[in-house]
């Protein structure tokens, strides 16, 4: 799976993390940015759900410079893509690399065959995710330390 967008300075091509070498950019990323940035415990980082999560990266030019996760999870009684672990390096943010990443992945969880996705997404970050069609569910809650809001996007047939 590639997903390309070139709405940027430099093109963004996301690929599915598929060896062990993407899986340590991946890492890389996803340690910069909430462990170290946002001080999230590594205990918490590095959960059990990275080993069931289809795991996407995103490079600029050949560099690694974004990522993203999802997985299957249970919402309203069904099965439903959980999307999860948006991260994009500080020098490289403010070029749209966040939005693509939100795309291919919603994307990539279609061509799964999932039309429902869920989000945690940081309160901050609300908005933005309601461009892409998410809606706030529930009072704010805390993860790793931050504030968070449930999203969900249903289908038109998951509504009713």
């Amino acid at each position: 799976m590639t997903y390309r967008e070139t709405t940027h300075i430099l093109p963004l091509v996301v690929r599915a993390v598929e060896n062990d070498e993407q899986w340590e950019q991946a890492r890389s990323i996803r340690h910069q940015v909430f462990v170290i940035e946002q001080a999230c415990d590594p205990e918490e980082e590095w959960d059990v759900h990275d080993d069931r999560s289809r795991h996407l990266i995103g490079y600029a030019e050949n560099v690694p410079v974004a990522v993203s996760r999802w997985r299957t999870v249970a919402y309203r009684k069904k099965a439903v893509a959980k999307l999860e672990r948006f991260a994009v390096l500080a020098e490289y943010r403010g070029l749209s690399y966040g939005r693509s990443m939100v795309r291919a992945t919603i994307d990539d969880a279609r061509r799964a065959g999932f039309d429902d996705f869920l989000i945690h997404a940081q309160e901050h970050l609300v908005g933005f995710y309601t461009d892409f069609g998410f809606e706030p569910v529930g009072d704010v809650f805390i993860e790793a330390g931050i504030r968070h809001r449930v999203m969900h996007r249903l289908s038109p047939t998951s509504k009713s």
